[in-house]
């Protein structure tokens, strides 16, 4: 459904995006994640059509030049900027990008209402935009995407400064849409969200892509070792049998099989105060792949 092929974009001496290369299959949800800077949004805006590749090649469902009107069509984009009309109502708003989406008539009419309700509007629908809470913005960003029925969708960063109840709200919404067969490139931050909704996801990182597979292959290639961590009753009597690190009470073991391990500490006589197992996941795998650094 989207093929990148070895795209590389540079503003002026700064490597945005480096030789990426991906396929993402029809009716998938797709994560692209990374640190500020890592290339995400350029990536984005390059499958998209709003900036061309120094070199490479981008297809569509087959299909050369996102630019192409035809290709455009089969795009709905929520980009990270929330791209709305503050004087406008969100039905208005709808209606716009509809009509930017060449709908009209009934057909406009029975789009919009559905995307009313799919950002859940219904009761601020006449509202001006302008009135709305940051969450409330989101789900209309995203639903402007929609609104002329694409079948790929890319949602860059989609529950950035949201609360909550908004973000679920969008959680289910997007769910909704990959049971619709809807391919779905989704950019964000928060690794639990990836980690809930994404078939597959690719780390990167100064414009390259450090790993690609499935959230569990990720886990399973990058992740590491789980963590025992425990409080002891009362120190071992043979501190030398313990494969752990020992600090008086305080108890520190990695391993492959925690469960199985709990079991044998407690076979061998060792009684817990508390107790707590540690297993990789995608923050894990994203923080060994791209480091601890802070990035500004």
């Amino acid at each position: 459904m989207i093929e990148a092929k070895d795209l590389r974009k540079t503003f002026g001496t700064t490597v945005a995006v480096d030789g990426l290369s991906l396929t993402i299959e029809p009716g998938e949800v797709f994560g692209l994640l990374g640190p500020n800077g890592a290339g995400k949004t350029t990536t984005i805006h390059m499958l998209i059509g709003a900036l061309s590749p120094d070199s490479g090649d981008v297809l569509i469902d087959g299909k050369a030049d996102p630019t192409r009107a035809d290709v455009r069509k089969k795009l709905g984009i929520a980009p990270q900027s929330i791209s709305l009309y503050d004087e406008l109502t969100a039905e208005e708003n709808l209606r716009f990008f509809g009509k930017m989406n060449d709908l009209s008539g009934g057909l406009l009419k029975e789009r919009t209402a559905w995307a009313i309700e799919f950002a859940g509007l219904a009761e601020r629908r006449r509202s001006r935009v302008k009135t709305f809470s940051g969450g409330m913005k989101r789900r209309l960003n995203l639903a402007c995407a929609l609104v002329h029925d694409p079948p790929i969708i890319l949602m860059d960063e989609p529950t950035a400064g949201v609360d909550p109840q908004s973000r679920n709200h969008i959680f289910e919404r997007i769910e909704a849409l990959k049971n619709d067969g809807r391919t779905i490139v989704y950019t964000t931050h928060y690794m639990e969200e990836a980690q809930r909704l994404c078939d597959r996801v690719a780390i990167m990182d100064r414009g390259r892509i450090l790993a690609l597979d499935t959230v569990a292959g990720l886990i399973a290639a990058h992740g590491g070792q789980s963590v025992i961590e425990a409080e002891l009753d009362r120190p071992p009597d043979d501190a030398d049998a313990i494969d752990g690190v020992l600090d008086g009470t305080s108890l520190r073991v990695e391993t492959d099989r925690p469960l199985e391990r709990v079991a044998a500490l407690a076979e061998a006589g060792l009684s817990f105060r508390t107790l707590q197992v540690h297993q990789p996941d995608l923050e894990t795998v994203f923080l060994s792949l791209t480091g601890r650094r802070l990035r500004d």
